[in-house]
């Protein structure tokens, strides 16, 4: 069905893997458009309640965008002084695709995540990576600067540490990534398919829609006064209260039992 992408589903999890191992798995708009189409597939498939994102091989999880693989208009820059043509762009699309994806959504790193391959992996909500995997902005090293992944890495890095990362184009390696809030956990490589395997089964086993409202919680409060979000927070939990599976929920704890969640 896909030139670019690969996606799977079993027990729950929808696998979707980059699949251009010759390219390094670096985004073109096709990869970029198929990729949105299967962020769509899994989020409207009630029998998916996580994604992983991957990449095909060991050398990189992406290497970022293909320059020879974006739109024209993209490439010369035209497209920055129209902002329509900004949100139709497909590295727009894809970047501001993720909050609004209803389900967890785990990054797992075989090969290297630079550019905005890195902006790809911190786009997601947790990421798990080989302990031999780096992780870099290069961008300065060619007079440009990582500007659409800013966006994405300053949410998850201090500022000092994010500014580190894009003055010196240096490759970090995945412990220094966790250190600093980019990767969420780091394995030996023999160990990498066992633990995002292991993490994915653990939150498909949550309830869906108490995982769906509290991820869109989590985006909805940000950047908005403390006063604002408990006032959302409390009315999310009220709702979120109501629903079959929290009643579930609490009976199997009372009950000592596991919950069977419906997602209703």
């Amino acid at each position: 069905m896909y030139e670019t992408i690969r996606y799977e589903v079993a027990e729950r999890v929808a696998r979707v893997t980059l699949d251009r191992p010759e390219a390094r798995n670096a985004l073109s708009d096709t990869m970029i458009d198929e990729l949105l189409d299967a962020f769509g597939r899994a989020g409207a498939d009630d029998g998916v309640r996580v994604i992983v994102l991957t990449g095909a091989g060991d050398r990189a999880f992406c290497a970022g965008a293909d320059l020879g693989g974006l739109g024209a208009a993209q490439r010369d820059g035209r497209a920055m002084a129209d902002p329509d043509a900004i949100r139709d762009s497909a590295p727009y699309r894809l970047f501001t695709a993720f909050p609004r994806l209803g389900k967890p959504i785990i990054a797992r790193l075989a090969g290297h995540a630079v550019a905005g391959g890195l902006g790809l992996a911190a786009a997601c909500d947790l990421v798990v990576a080989a302990d031999d995997v780096k992780l870099g902005t290069p961008e300065v090293n060619v007079g440009l600067w990582p500007m659409m992944i800013m966006a994405i890495i300053n949410r998850n890095v201090p500022p000092k540490q994010a500014f580190k990362l894009y003055y010196t184009g240096r490759r970090v390696t995945a412990a220094e990534g966790r250190e600093i809030g980019l990767v969420t956990d780091v394995v030996p490589r023999a160990e990498l398919d066992a633990a995002v395997d292991g993490l994915a089964r653990t939150i498909a086993a949550k309830s869906p829609i108490g995982l769906r409202r509290g991820r869109e919680a989590f985006f909805a409060i940000e950047g908005r006064p403390l006063e604002d979000q408990v006032a959302h927070l409390l009315g999310e939990l009220v709702e979120l209260a109501a629903t079959e599976d929290a009643k579930e929920g609490i009976t199997a704890f009372l009950e000592g039992r596991e919950p069977d969640f419906t997602g209703r």
